[in-house]
């Protein structure tokens, strides 16, 4: 499973502006609301609920919030890269500025699972993230998310 599988350009916000978490994942909602055809308050709903069992912020400056909704037909994901970092009650109290929401069909249990594990072994290479907070560009981050693929699949 290729990230590039789950995230397109245009899912990419490359410099958002955004002053707490909770503003954060509306933003990230209302993009896939825009890109799944599912209810932005739908999106937002299933995201906040999981939050609620505790902040998916995994540590240095990332958060991969997640959720299972009944009308999502693929996994796909949105990716943030913050102005300026929030707080994000992360496992180590770090502001956030790179952010990946995924969301799968309710029924995607093990591949749910692999997306999920795939981020965030993508978004556990320093060169890559350095490389992502360094650029404003969507399709560099695109490129950088992408590649990356290929040097952990050698």
């Amino acid at each position: 499973m290729d990230l590039s599988d789950l995230i397109n350009v245009p899912a990419i916000m490359p410099a958002l502006k955004a002053n707490s978490k909770k503003q954060l994942l509306q933003l990230l909602s209302e993009r896939a609301a825009a890109i799944s055809g599912i209810a932005e308050r739908e999106v937002f709903d299933t995201i906040l609920q999981r939050e609620r069992l505790g902040s998916t912020g995994v540590g240095n400056g990332i958060a991969i919030p997640h959720g299972k909704l009944a009308g999502v037909k693929r996994i796909a994901g949105v990716f943030a890269r913050l102005e300026t970092p929030v707080d994000f009650e992360a496992l180590d109290d770090q502001p956030v500025d790179l952010v990946f929401l995924l969301l799968a069909p309710e029924g995607a249990g093990a591949d749910h699972l692999k997306a999920l594990s795939r981020i965030a072994r993508v978004l556990r290479d320093a060169d890559t993230v350095a490389k992502i907070r360094g650029t404003r560009d969507a399709v560099a981050i695109h490129a950088l998310l992408s590649d990356t693929q290929a040097s952990h699949a050698a």
